[in-house]
């Protein structure tokens, strides 16, 4: 649906993906204001800021967010477009920078927590799927640090909120919690680690010398286990039991897909030294593959845990800490009453779901654009973008977001060939 300008546009998230959609916004003269619950932008990002990525940094930056720091800064010299940077080194030398533009400064709201988006006198099922329910604005609660609440309207809200907000999936069978497991994901101190602890770093301390259950396929499982594998190699008393709910793929020689001739050196670089770890008696990790957590009880002499496994491993066992890798879901609740058409097996909007389905490849490289029209709801002017557009499906890249806000912005101004991104890197090519 067309939007003219100067309308406001809320957009949820001070992440990679809101910051540049609120640059892209600005760029064109819309009313933008950007509600982040953290007291930093980018947040989740640092939370695993000291991972590398595997993705080169020009395709984590965009022309017209470059173009923007630029202006601000003329001293800045950006990374090199071929630069595999830390998500800390992301945030420091590129989106924290961009979030300081004059662009975007004075629009970002921190420590503004968005609870529930709704519309005035409108409930989820009133007009349903009916144009008319555009011509109420949205009305956005809105939490702060203390617990203090209050209102915002929006014309347009995009939620960037990304897939950290909510809990990941449970470890049980069938996804849903092992027993004992819902307890212990709420233990202070917490002994199920669902992210990625600094584990050759501030975290190290929680895993020297430990027994650690690490659980989950993909590649922060994989990250996570050469970190545990060095600090085995460091502390010999370090054991690491590597589960895997899967068989190794044929071929593979271990937990993780092999890409033929990936296109990413460094994710390949990781899969393999993971897939090597796992075959290696001596590599102070051992993967069981085709077992999953039964039942999970605290240990009564200090923080130990026995854990029951069925499957190709079963049997009950002790250790210290777990690391849950087990993916992450969208967090629905913040539009709960509004019309949204969701994948049932995703949680993904349904139109950028049904576009990813047909492939069955594992590289996040090799999805097709589903085009602006993914992108629209029965809920005429709000959007989901980033990695929560994509719900529980891993393959998400910040490049495919960039890409997504160029087609928002083609459906809200009615301008099939808007593209802001050519225009800027034509610009930056003329002054370079």
């Amino acid at each position: 649906m067309a939007v003219d300008t100067p309308a406001k546009i809320a957009i949820l998230g001070a992440g990679p993906v809101g910051l540049e959609a609120a640059l892209y916004a600005r760029y064109l003269g819309y009313d933008v204001v950007i509600y982040e619950q953290g007291e930093t932008v980018a947040a989740s990002v640092n939370r695993w800021g000291q991972t590398r990525m595997f993705s080169p940094f020009g395709m984590n930056s965009s022309p017209l967010g470059l173009a923007a720091i630029r202006c601000q800064d003329e001293a800045y010299r950006p990374p090199a477009a071929d630069a595999l940077l830390t998500g800390r080194e992301w945030v420091d030398r590129y989106l924290l920078p961009l979030s300081q533009t004059d662009l975007l400064a004075d629009h970002v709201r921190l420590g503004a927590g968005v609870v529930r988006v709704g519309r005035p006198e409108l409930h989820k099922a009133d007009l349903a799927g009916d144009p008319d329910r555009g011509d109420w604005p949205f009305r956005i609660l809105l939490r702060d640090a203390p617990g203090q609440e209050s209102f915002a309207l929006a014309d347009v809200v995009v939620d960037c909120t990304g897939v950290f907000a909510a809990p990941p999936p449970w470890l049980g069978h069938g996804g849903i919690p092992a027993i004992g497991e819902m307890s212990l994901r709420a233990s202070q101190p917490p002994l199920i680690e669902l992210r990625l602890p600094d584990i050759l770093g501030s975290d190290r301390a929680q895993y020297a010398g430990q027994r650690i259950l690490l659980i989950g396929g993909g590649y922060s499982a994989a990250t996570n286990a050469l970190a545990l594998a060095q600090v085995a190699r460091e502390v010999p008393a370090t054991r690491v039991t590597w589960l895997t709910r899967r068989e190794a793929p044929a071929g593979s020689g271990g937990p993780l897909p092999l890409i033929p001739s990936d296109p990413l050196p460094e994710r390949d670089r990781l899969a393999r030294a993971a897939n090597r770890l796992a075959s290696d008696a001596n590599s102070g990790i051992v993967h069981w593959p085709l077992t999953v957590v039964e039942k999970l009880t605290r240990g009564a002499a200090g923080s130990a845990m026995e854990v029951e496994l069925s499957g190709e491993h079963a049997g009950t066992f002790t250790f210290d800490r777990i690391i849950a890798n087990v993916g992450f879901q969208p967090d629905r609740a913040i539009y709960e009453e509004l019309q949204v058409h969701e994948c049932y097996a995703t949680h993904a909007p349904l139109k950028i779901a049904a576009g990813l389905a047909p492939s069955s490849s594992t590289d996040c490289l090799d999805q097709a654009a589903g085009g602006g029209q993914a992108l629209l709801n029965p809920e005429p002017n709000f959007y989901i973008l980033g990695a929560k557009s994509y719900g529980r499906d891993s393959r998400f890249l910040f490049s495919a977001g960039l890409e997504q806000i160029r087609e928002l912005f083609t459906i809200l101004g009615e301008r099939e060939t808007l593209d802001l991104y050519a225009s800027a890197k034509q610009l930056i090519a003329d002054h370079s």
